[in-house]
């Protein structure tokens, strides 16, 4: 049986330097910006 998520979609403001770097780490290692960004998320002290 699969659980249905819940999301919400946000928006997200970054400087250019900060968009170059996603960009750039997600293009080396194959992930989407999304994944990236869940996954810093759920790094974060609760």
């Amino acid at each position: 049986m699969s659980k249905k998520l819940t999301v919400k979609q946000i928006s997200l403001n970054l400087a250019l330097d900060e968009v170059k770097r996603l960009e750039t780490y997600c293009n080396q290692t194959g992930r989407a910006k999304t994944d990236v960004i869940r996954e810093l998320i759920r790094k974060l002290p609760d």
